[in-house]
């Protein structure tokens, strides 16, 4: 018997890469015969590098950057093992949880360090960049990710605007000239699992920037600043990003990466398995294992069970998704209508959300066993444990 075991993180708790690793015992302490291909994913946010390297024998790079507030911070970019892409979570540089409690604060926030990490990737030789933009607590447009590859950002009086999304109100001048020249060499692929525009009441400010301390107040103020911006991207690059689906994806990153790198926005979970070659993997198997956190209304919209559900259904393949809790009703069967065929929490009894998040590893590693004596007892009698 093949089984696949291709889950997202159980984010705070384990990696995607752990998770499969606790399916794999579960499975082997049942049928000690079965052969277990481990695919971790993601879909775009916590995990893509760990994802994409481990599944391509790559390497991960540390780099110390510009943190969302201006100090520096430990990061990281993974190589792929081709040794031309390169693989780039925006959190490790300018995401929300590098951000104390007390000092959020969307205004100033920057994705300098993101941009920092880039320039790291193309100083590596790489000439394909992946990019994930979930998880930031920036609203500055990518501004500060350009100007870290040389892009320059003034106001009336020629002077540099200082970082965040609250300057681009005073924004005169975009100056494109300095930036990176290896850049028009480079393929740039940003996953992004939002439709949000750039402005308006679903455009990144309103939508997300409570998340990252804006006030009602403050979210009109920055969604004001980025719709300045957006026409000022217009009228200099002749490129429109403010009504782009995706634009707002990472406080505007979305909008940056599009107007000043050429960046294509994909789906996060599409850019993965596409990368890992998930379809070659669904060969030969005969059971299919994913699972996250949480399943519930989101899990439908671009998520990494979704994915693989739709993609092991094509090949007529079972899909059982382990989770630490399952949302029931008209969400998961939104997931059954994709190819899921059963989903089921690890959490096998009366517990903290502390003690469960301590235990994930074995809470994953017997759920796994439960499913797969279940499967051979119904619907492969010709297996014996």
């Amino acid at each position: 018997m093949h089984i696949l075991a291709a889950p997202d993180s159980f984010k705070g708790s384990l990696s995607a890469s752990r998770v499969a690793r606790a399916m794999e015992k579960g499975v082997l302490r049942v049928l000690p015969s079965a052969r277990v291909t481990r695919v971790p994913l993601s879909d775009g946010g916590e995990g893509l590098v760990d994802s994409l390297v481990g599944a391509t024998g790559g390497t991960i790079l540390k780099r110390k950057v510009t943190g969302p507030l201006g100090a520096p911070v430990e990061a990281f970019f993974g190589i792929m093992g081709d040794s031309r892409t390169a693989v780039i979570e925006m959190a490790a540089a300018s995401g929300l949880p590098l951000v104390p409690e007390g000092q959020k604060n969307p205004r100033v926030t920057t994705t300098y360090g993101t941009g920092e990490l880039i320039r790291a990737a193309l100083d590596a030789g790489c000439r394909r960049l992946l990019i994930g933009i979930g998880g930031s607590a920036t609203n500055d447009g990518g501004a500060g990710m350009a100007r870290a590859l040389g892009a320059s950002f003034t106001d009336a009086r020629g002077r540099e605007l200082p970082c965040g999304g609250g300057a681009l109100s005073r924004l005169a001048k975009i100056d494109t000239g300095g930036l990176d020249p290896r850049l028009k060499d480079a393929e740039v692929l940003v996953a992004c699992d939002v439709d949000n525009p750039l402005t308006g009441p679903r455009g990144a400010s309103h939508i997300y920037g409570p998340q990252k301390g804006a006030t009602a107040a403050m979210a009109g103020e920055l969604d004001g600043a980025l719709k300045h911006y957006g026409s000022l991207i217009r009228q200099t690059l002749g490129i429109e990003v403010e009504g782009r689906l995706g634009a707002g994806a990472a406080g505007g990153l979305g909008a940056g990466l599009m107007a000043f790198l050429g960046g294509e926005l994909t789906p996060g979970i599409e850019l993965v398995m596409d990368a890992v070659g998930f379809a070659r993997h669904l060969e030969g198997c005969d059971l299919v294992l994913t699972g996250e956190g949480k399943l519930d209304a989101q899990s439908a919209f671009g998520k990494v069970p979704l994915g693989v559900a739709r993609q092991a259904s094509k090949k007529g393949l079972p899909v059982v998704a382990l989770a630490g809790s399952v949302e029931g009703g008209r969400e998961t069967e939104a997931l059954y209508r994709e190819g899921l065929t059963a989903c089921f929490s690890i959490v096998s009894g009366p517990m903290s959300l502390q003690e469960a998040m301590e235990r994930t590893a074995g809470l994953v590693e017997e759920a796994a066993a439960q499913v797969l004596r279940l499967w051979i007892r119904v619907g492969q009698e010709g297996y014996r444990p």
